[in-house]
């Protein structure tokens, strides 16, 4: 029995000196927003569970989408993961960029994941990314300054009545802007939002043919009408604010509405970090009368670039991170409201969850969303805020500061859209589409 003992005392030693043996340091490139910074503070339980230990690489918006997309097309191997979305996913899986995530484990059950983010980070049937959270993009709104200015938000608004309440909510005496909305330079900043409105107004960025449409009526139309609205209720220097500014001005009171990401909704209503925690209302994102709404859809999603030598330990990692049981260990630390949304179906049957007062909106926004079919006009790509070409993110790079060049009164609307017009269809015409 002794001998048994000790041989079974032996066994396990060694099981544990293997465990630490194969322990991997992960380099994690990720995005400066809240839900990830909150995943950083819980990774002990990963490393707890695995023996993994991680190095966090934590970048703005603009500058991570610069550094993950040099090194994987470089093949630099600076990262064993990355934080990519539905533009990167499927363009990159194509070019055997991104290791596939096709032997995830049953208790993983990648079934569960909604088939929006399933099909837009994945390449020819097979996922590539798995979602941390998805999200569309939808209002939230001032409920107490809404009242006050004696109007009543529709569920699903037009433009007009957004603008129209932003000026009746602005009062620049109390720092109050009506609306806040991203300017910022950036594809994915304001350029994604700008195309998601454009969208709502008739607007796309080319035609059947491959050519730019900048000269058209509908862009002529989305920038003046929402140069004109930022200028008369919008905060001052919004042509350089993105998300994470525009968030800060709404969590202190600055801002009567803000037209963003659905995710934003918990750190709204956390009163931890809102001071109108209280007072925050939500509603679909506005329309034009197209037919289209302004939102967009969109997962940020961990992937792991083929050039990792720790590919193991990486598939841990995204297991832990965008599993059913990461989004319990939220709620057990700081409940419901501030799970991970957007990724999962089971999350929008739990009982728990459907509580949380924006839950429903969320779901909403998401599933109205069409990439398939997000313009007004036939286009020949698919994409709600970008269109699914490898091109397409230094040419909307270039666009979108163009676009915060007329915002901040540095050249008129009609000057830049002839110079995205012109920049656009010589790219295109350089990468061989025209």
């Amino acid at each position: 029995m002794k001998y048994t003992v000790r041989a079974l005392l032996g066994a396990t030693a060694l099981c544990s000196a293997a465990a630490l043996a194969h322990a991997e340091t992960l380099t994690i490139a990720t995005v400066n927003n809240g839900d990830m910074i909150r995943m950083q503070g819980l990774t002990d339980d990963f490393t707890a569970k695995t023996g993994h230990t991680v190095e966090w690489v934590t970048l703005e918006e603009n500058v991570l989408r610069q550094r993950v997309t040099t090194d994987i097309s470089t093949n630099g191997g600076a990262f064993d993961i990355m934080t990519i979305g539905m533009y990167e996913t499927p363009i990159w899986g194509a070019n055997g960029w991104l290791v596939p995530l096709d032997d995830l484990s049953e208790e993983y059950n990648v079934g569960d994941i909604l088939p929006a983010m399933a099909g837009g980070l994945s390449y020819d049937g097979t996922l590539y990314a798995a979602p941390f959270y998805g999200e569309s993009s939808m209002i939230m709104y001032r409920t107490d300054l809404m009242e006050k200015a004696g109007l009543e938000m529709p569920t699903a608004p037009t433009w007009s009545f957004i603008r129209e309440a932003a000026a009746a909510m602005t009062d620049r005496d109390a720092d109050i802007n009506g609306i806040c909305l991203r300017g910022k330079a950036g594809w994915g900043e304001g350029g994604a939002f700008i195309t998601a409105m454009g969208n709502s107004f008739g607007a796309q960025w080319f035609d059947m043919d491959w050519n730019a449409t900048f000269d058209g009526e509908a862009w002529a139309n989305t920038l003046n009408f929402f140069k004109g609205m930022m200028d008369e209720s919008g905060p001052a220097g919004y042509a350089t604010n993105g998300f994470n500014e525009n968030l800060s001005l709404f969590q202190q009171g600055k801002c009567g509405m803000w037209i963003d990401a659905t995710v934003a909704a918990s750190f709204v209503t956390n009163p931890n970090d809102s001071t109108v925690a209280d007072s925050v209302g939500f509603a679909l994102a506005p329309d034009n009368g197209l037919g289209k709404r302004s939102n967009w859809l969109w997962a940020w999603a961990l992937a792991i670039p083929a050039g990792s030598q720790k590919t193991d330990a990486a598939k841990q990692f995204i297991e832990w991170a965008t599993s059913t049981s990461y989004i319990e260990l939220v709620a057990a630390n700081e409940g419901w409201a501030n799970v991970p949304p957007g990724a999962r179906v089971s999350l929008y049957e739990n009982p728990n969850y459907k509580d949380v007062p924006f839950a429903q909106m969320t779901l909403d926004s998401i599933l109205s969303a069409d990439p398939l079919n997000a313009t007004v006009n036939e286009a020949p790509y698919v994409g709600v805020q970008f269109a699914a070409i490898p091109e397409f993110a230094g040419i909307a790079t270039d666009v979108s500061q163009e676009f915060s060049a007329a915002y901040a009164g540095q050249q008129t609307v009609e000057e830049a859209l002839a110079k995205a017009q012109a920049l656009t269809n010589d790219a295109m015409e350089a990468a061989g589409y025209r």
